[in-house]
C-alpha cells in the first residue's frame, strides 16, 4: 500500500518560493497592530526575521527544524475548537486546558479572541527555576517537562507570566491501558501531583504532522513553522515565515519580558482574507 505524500510543508524541507497572496473580495475586519500591540504588552515589531538573521541561524543550528507557531487573530473566531482538539490528543480532562482562548478588547473598543499557550520561549523562565531540571530545551526549540522527573514544587507555575502551565492536582483512571506513554514529548496520562503543558505535538510534528490544535481549527488561524527552512504552514497553506510575519505586523505576546518567545500573533492592519 502506497503511503499518502507528506504536506508540501513537511516535505520540502526547504524555504517555500512564495507566500499565498491575499483575497480582497472578503473583508473580516480591521484591527490596528500598534494599537493591540500597545493593549497586550507587547511591542509590535516591523521586522522579523529578516533574511540576514535566518541565515545566521542557518549557519548556528545543526538541526533540520527549529519550531515555532504563529496566530492569526484575525481569523480566530474564538470558537475553542483548538482546546478540544488538544485535550483529546493528549487525553486531558475537560478542567485540564494547555490554551486558553481570552476575550480581549482593542483600543478602539472592538472585541477580538486571543488562544494563549506555552511560548517555547528560548529564554524560559521555568527552565532557569527548575530545581531538578525536568523542564529543558529540546535541539529544535521545544521546551518540554519530564514529569517522571517532577517533583510539583510548582516554581515553574509561578515563574510564567503567560500562565500556561498546569498542575496536574488529579489522578486519571479514564485512560485505557494500551495508550499509556512516558515519554516527555507524549506522556499519557498526565502524572498527578506534576506539572503539564503544551509540548507543540512534537510527537506530530517529528513523523511530519501537524499539531492537534492546527487539525482541529476549523478557521486555519494556527500555523507551525520552521525556522530553518523559513515556511510555516496552517495545513491549507504554506508561506514563506519571514516575509509572512514581516507583512503582516507580527508581534510577540509580552515582547518587553525578553523570554524570546517562539509563538507570534498578527492583529493585522485591515488586510481583507481569503476563506
Amino acid at each position: 500500500m502506497t503511503e499518502p505524500a507528506p504536506h508540501p510543508f513537511f516535505g520540502a524541507r526547504a524555504a517555500v518560493a512564495e507566500t499565498v497572496g491575499v483575497d480582497r473580495r472578503q473583508f473580516l475586519f480591521s484591527i490596528g497592530a500598534i494599537g493591540l500591540g500597545a493593549t497586550l504588552g507587547g511591542r509590535v515589531l516591523d521586522r522579523i526575521f529578516a533574511a540576514d538573521e535566518i541565515d545566521t541561524l542557518r549557519r548556528t543550528v545543526d538541526t533540520e527544524q527549529q519550531w515555532i507557531m504563529v496566530f492569526d487573530l484575525r481569523r480566530c473566531d474564538g470558537c475553542r475548537d483548538c482546546i478540544k482538539g488538544c485535550q483529546a490528543e493528549h487525553h486531558l480532562p475537560e478542567s485540564t486546558e494547555w490554551i486558553k482562548v481570552y476575550e480581549m478588547m482593542d483600543t478602539q473598543g472592538r472585541s477580538y479572541s486571543m488562544p494563549v499557550l506555552c511560548m517555547e520561549c528560548q529564554e524560559a523562565p521555568c527552565v532557569r527555576v527548575c530545581p531538578v531540571q525536568a523542564t529543558y530545551y529540546r535541539p529544535d526549540g521545544v521546551v518540554l517537562v519530564d514529569e517522571k522527573v517532577c517533583i510539583g514544587c510548582r516554581m515553574c507555575i509561578a515563574a510564567c507570566p503567560y500562565g500556561a502551565r498546569v498542575f496536574n492536582w488529579d489522578k486519571q483512571t479514564d485512560i485505557a491501558p494500551e495508550l499509556y506513554d512516558d515519554r516527555p514529548e507524549y506522556t499519557v496520562p498526565q502524572r498527578q501531583g506534576t506539572v503539564g503543558k503544551c509540548t507543540l505535538c512534537v510527537h506530530h510534528l517529528e513523523v511530519d504532522e501537524f499539531p492537534a490544535c492546527i487539525e482541529a481549527c476549523s478557521m486555519k488561524a494556527i500555523y507551525v513553522g520552521n525556522l530553518v527552512t523559513d515556511s510555516a504552514s496552517n495545513g491549507r497553506e504554506t508561506v514563506v515565515l519571514s516575509k509572512f510575519l514581516r507583512d503582516n505586523d507580527a508581534f510577540r505576546f509580552r515582547e518587553e519580558l525578553g523570554t524570546k518567545s517562539r509563538v507570534y500573533y498578527i492583529a493585522g492592519h485591515g488586510q481583507q482574507l481569503d476563506y
